[in-house]
């Protein structure tokens, strides 16, 4: 039996009349740049998230460069962010010409450990990029109190924790802005690349907006440079359509990841670490299960793959040891080494059903039996 790590065709079947309807729709219309349906789409998500302001972009890293060009960093700035984590979190700050300063991650959640965010911190440093990785929420409250202390910009990457959240409040909604990704393999994923900035302050907003075309406003006239970074009026509607199945989604993603912790509970924990559960407090929206395999990772990853189930490294080199980053000295971050060593992530997906996430827990108890 082959399982994929994630199946895209199967969350949009139950919708592919409805979709098709929407792209008839918006093809008939005629506004294929922003208009009516991108509108719609913001106002929707915004009362999702329970903010007043998000607009949509062209990505998930465009929603961090044009959050980050918004707050005014740029050159001589410094940006803290984790080294654990998708390379479009550094990536966005040099984009703007700032440096990112690296931080070590917590072994237990994935996410970036405050105390490292504290160490780091210099006369240079204009904004903290906190990371919900994997669906789960990082430690925002301590990460924003840090940041009042110091007057900096908080800009939650939010790209893989949509609907994830502490205490009936989703990520995202804490800092000055939230970035989100509608990536295809993300909880809500739409059809190609778009992504949110989620935004609490009224002229942070509008500054997001006009960024996002050029800088423009009113038509032609340009108080600042920004770029293009909209939102294309077919993903809005598309993901229109979506957006009310999210929570649905995610209540099938927790089932599947419930039914690992379950039936993985048995595995000798010197072999393999399970991912944290999640409290009542805390929304987790499993966007990965992910298992810390020490020191057999990598023959975990053939034998699964030999057995047709998909799995992933996420990620195998932590961004204090990119090329592209070597000349920024981080020096060592102990943890961050240790997790791109260990990381495997499993097919966790809502529409994988109970034959097939049966079949992936035989292929890894096989394995550990061995």
């Amino acid at each position: 039996m082959n399982v994929p790590l994630l199946d895209v065709p199967a969350q949009n079947a139950p919708l592919r009349d409805e979709l098709l309807q929407v792209f008839e729709s918006v093809l008939d219309s005629g506004y294929f740049i922003l208009g009516p349906e991108v509108e719609a789409f913001e106002k929707e998500a915004a009362e999702y998230l329970g903010v007043p302001h998000t607009i949509g972009v062209s990505s998930g890293t465009d929603a961090l460069i044009v959050a980050l060009l918004a707050a005014g960093v740029g050159p001589g700035d410094e940006v803290i962010c984790p080294s654990f984590t998708f390379f479009a979190t550094a990536g966005s700050v040099v984009r703007v010409g700032a440096t990112p300063v690296f931080a070590d991650s917590l072994e237990d959640s994935f996410n970036i450990d405050l105390e490292s965010v504290k160490s780091r911190i210099t006369s240079k440093t204009k904004a903290i990029i906190p990371v919900h990785l994997f669906g789960r929420s990082c430690e925002i409250a301590g990460v924003m109190e840090f940041a009042d202390e110091h007057d900096l910009v908080v800009i939650e990457d939010t790209a893989q924790s949509l609907s994830a959240g502490v205490d009936s409040r989703k990520c995202g909604t804490f800092g000055h802005f939230g970035t989100y990704s509608f990536f295809p393999s993300k909880n809500l994923g739409g059809y190609g690349d778009s992504g949110l900035v989620s935004c609490l302050d009224d002229d942070l907003a509008e500054k997001v907006r006009q960024l996002r075309n050029h800088g423009m406003h009113p038509k032609y006239y340009h108080a600042m440079v920004g770029g293009n970074f909209r939102i294309d009026a077919l993903q809005a509607a598309l993901l229109r359509k979506k957006l009310p199945h999210l929570d649905s989604y995610g209540e099938a993603r927790a089932e599947n990841a419930g039914y690992y912790l379950e039936e993985f509970a048995e595995l000798d924990s010197e072999q393999v670490t399970l991912p944290l559960p999640g409290t009542s407090e805390e929304g987790v929206i499993w966007n990965q299960f992910t298992l810390k395999v020490h020191g057999r990772r990598d023959e975990l990853k053939a034998h699964l793959l030999e057995s047709q189930v998909g799995c992933e490294v996420y990620y195998p080199v932590p961004l204090h040891q990119q090329e592209c980053f070597s000349h920024l000295q981080a020096g060592a971050l102990p943890v961050a080494e240790k997790l791109a060593s260990e990381a495997l992530s499993i097919p966790v997906f809502g529409e994988l059903g109970e034959e097939r996430r049966e079949r992936v827990v035989e292929v890894v108890k096989s394995f550990f039996k061995s």
